[in-house]
């Protein structure tokens, strides 16, 4: 096992923790779109707070597939053939939100029908996102070469991975509750819905976190993979996801406008943490292998590029990284503030 295989499977769930946290409330947005948005004006508020942002948040998903696929080519190719279906899912989908979003200025009498298309575009991959992870983490039906032999889509769902997709989805819609918070100006009514959708998605995530926690020890042997020598690490990871969500909730009763960013910083380290719980959690495994697999799990050892080609994506990232950063700092410091009710 390679430094730089270690260090390539700890940049690629950094990535995911990028996307998770960056593109999550762009996807908790348009989920809630529809219950939290009564009015033209709310609709066209919870737009313009995404508008400058959705898509560059996006480039952190196509960056973690990419370096997947070149750092650990077996694993892109188990994972992407075997939820093939689902990612064709999460793409359609993807695409009709980025459509309805540009569309809904520019053509009026279909509005509805676009606002629709923005909801399902949104909550459709926050759900199929958790489904996936829980499939990776539980484990699935492989050959001896690493073929997906389950059933196509149907075959990822179980009681854990949908257990795993709507813990996923109510830390989406939680992270786009505090994002309408902080943008929404202070004195309206869609700053207030949110601030009380945002407390009673966080327990439900606190809730889905146990239940899923629970399910993992009793039907996947959880247990004996959390008493191995990174039982701490994850135990660490495990608190401080809970510790983040517990202080965004009381976030609320602070004084002043600060608290909703604060509690947007909380709810995004809770995110953070939760990947990289996952990622401690598997190490040094990519693919479980589930208990009917004919094939083993992918791992590190087995799934790894050479070491010239590590090499050669770590001086791409040491370049390319910095102006990504930069890009984003830029961004949402020009649109920082909330959004101004004069503008519609």
């Amino acid at each position: 096992m390679s430094a730089l295989a270690i260090l390539w499977y700890f940049l690629i769930f950094l990535l995911i923790a990028g996307y998770f946290i960056l593109d999550g409330f762009d996807l908790g947005v348009g989920t809630l779109f529809p219950f939290l948005c009564k009015t033209e004006q709310d609709k066209a508020i919870a737009r313009r707070s995404i508008g400058p942002v959705w898509d560059g948040n996006e480039v952190w998903l196509l960056t973690a597939g990419g370096a997947l696929f070149a750092a650990f080519p077996d694993a892109y190719a188990t994972t992407f053939s075997g939820f093939y279906l689902a990612i064709m899912l999460v793409l359609f989908a993807l695409i009709v939100r980025a459509v309805s979003f540009e569309f809904h200025a520019g053509d009026p009498k279909w509005r509805k029908v676009w606002d629709v298309c923005f909801f399902v575009g949104s909550a459709l991959p926050a759900l199929l996102f958790g489904v996936a992870v829980g499939n990776v983490i539980a484990g699935i039906p492989m050959d001896a070469q690493g073929n997906y032999i389950g059933v196509p889509l149907l075959g990822l769902i179980t009681p854990f991975t949908l257990l795993t997709g709507l813990l996923g989805l109510s830390m989406f819609v939680a992270a786009g509750a505090c994002w309408l918070a902080l943008k929404a100006p202070i004195d309206s009514d869609l700053r207030t819905r949110a601030l009380r959708v945002k407390t009673f998605a966080q327990w439900v995530a606190v809730g889905l976190f146990i239940l899923a926690t629970v399910c993992m020890v009793f039907m996947y042997g959880g247990l004996i993979a959390w008493a191995s020598e990174l039982f701490i690490v994850r135990m660490l990871f495990a608190v401080l996801f809970a510790a983040c969500m517990l202080a965004s909730i009381v976030a609320d009763r602070m004084q002043g406008a600060r608290s909703d960013l604060v509690a947007f910083v909380l709810q995004s380290g809770a995110a953070a943490t939760l990947v990289f719980l996952v990622a401690f959690s598997m190490f040094p495994n990519l693919v479980n292998a589930s208990a009917d697999s004919i094939g083993p799990a992918i791992t590190l050892m087995s799934a790894g590029a050479s070491e010239l080609s590590l090499f050669c994506m770590t001086v791409i990232l040491c370049i390319g990284l910095p102006f990504v950063l930069v890009y984003h700092v830029l961004i949402y410091r020009t649109f920082r503030g909330r959004v101004a009710l004069e503008a519609h």
